[in-house]
């Protein structure tokens, strides 16, 4: 019994320490410079983000770029997003508004509302965040943009959350999101990209038409960014942007009931991904709990325990080696000291988001 738990530990650490290695393809990538500068819209579609908005478009309108303009879908908003909205657009003519009435058919789609606005940019390189993402720098749009070179009509970005240094979930939940990236960025530079994220996120309008949209996922409640991206992405047509000014921070959650209720609906849109990436993805996850059960399983009854604790170090390192590149890459450097921590209590959320979803379906966007 003993050599069959040191031997499926074994195992595990062995799948958990590969995909690791995989994870090197973006841990290790150099940045790439491009020089393409078409025309960009940049999309933003809001719903009752009134005072987001306000401090953040600004930033927007302040880009360092020569041809943009700024749609911004007001999507059935019940506080002042529309007031906000159309401000902006007295302000400054580069703002195009697209104002989504109630509709019994479409009521709380933000697909819908993203596709009047996709229809209203008269630019056909599109550019999308969210209304409470900030840019790194007046080079965003540049720096996306700047990507769509040799045939790419998908653009991966990197969407951070603003830091709160005395706050463990905002640790969490950077996280989570510096680990997405890592497998995003990896998976798009091993050929088989799966998804991206809303808030910097950027295709052309044809490859959007191409693939008739929203259409396939339309009824799906989330996954505007993934699933499109899941749906449309190939070796060929998609290229990643990681450079410091490419990136936005949003504003994330200060509660752990809002931040799962979101984490709800982005996970639920998993189980739409390709079979190949939900494989992938599920191994990881399920080789991450394997290593830690029988990590923990095995010191408790002392099982060949010197062993055991040279293959966590071993582990320990390779991640360490990935994460700390990744980190350097993202500005997420203060995150690597508490990783053991923040794995472990990432891995027992996302289990019980996962028994969550089996019982119950998770709302709308907003």
């Amino acid at each position: 019994m003993a050599i069959l738990l040191l031997g499926l530990f074994i195992l595990v650490t062995l799948v958990n320490i590969l995909f690791f290695i995989g994870y090197f393809s973006f841990a290790s990538a150099k940045e790439s410079t491009s020089n393409g500068t078409p025309p960009v819209s940049v999309m933003i579609c809001a719903k009752n983000e009134a005072e987001n908005l306000k401090d953040f478009i600004p930033y927007i309108l302040e880009q360092n770029y020569s041809d943009f303009e700024v749609v911004l879908v007001n999507d059935a908003s019940t506080d002042s997003t529309l007031e906000v909205m159309e401000h902006f657009e007295k302000l400054d003519p580069r703002v195009q508004l697209v104002n989504v009435q109630n509709n019994e058919a479409f009521w709380g789609k933000k697909k819908y509302a993203l596709t009047l606005g996709i229809k209203k940019a008269k630019n056909s390189t599109l550019l999308f965040t969210d209304a409470d993402c900030r840019p790194e720098s007046n080079m965003w749009i540049s720096e996306m943009a700047s990507s769509f070179e040799h045939q790419k009509t998908i653009v991966l970005g990197y969407g951070g959350y603003l830091k709160n240094k005395s706050s463990f979930l905002n640790k969490l939940i950077r996280y989570e999101t510096l680990l997405t990236a890592i497998q995003y960025f990896s998976f798009a530079k091993w050929g088989m990209p799966y998804m991206g994220v809303g808030r910097n996120l950027a295709y052309t309008a044809k490859e959007f038409y191409n693939q008739n949209g929203f259409a396939t996922h339309l009824h799906i409640r989330s996954g505007d960014d993934d699933l499109f991206v899941n749906q449309a992405g190939t070796q060929e047509n998609t290229a990643i942007n990681f450079h410091r000014p490419s990136i936005t921070r949003s504003i994330p959650k200060t509660s752990f009931s809002t931040w799962i209720h979101q984490k709800r609906r982005h996970i639920s849109t998993a189980k739409f991904y390709k079979k190949k990436h939900k494989y992938l993805l599920a191994s990881f996850y399920f080789s991450q709990i394997g290593f830690w059960i029988l990590l923990i399983s095995l010191l408790l009854l002392k099982i060949h325990w010197p062993i055991v604790l040279g293959i966590f170090a071993i582990r320990l390192l390779v991640q360490y080696i990935v994460y700390y590149k990744s980190a350097q890459k993202l500005d997420e450097m203060d995150l690597l000291w508490l990783i053991p921590f923040l794995e472990v209590f990432l891995i027992l959320t996302q289990l019980s988001i996962f028994s969550m979803n089996v019982f119950s379906k998770p709302t709308n966007w907003k």
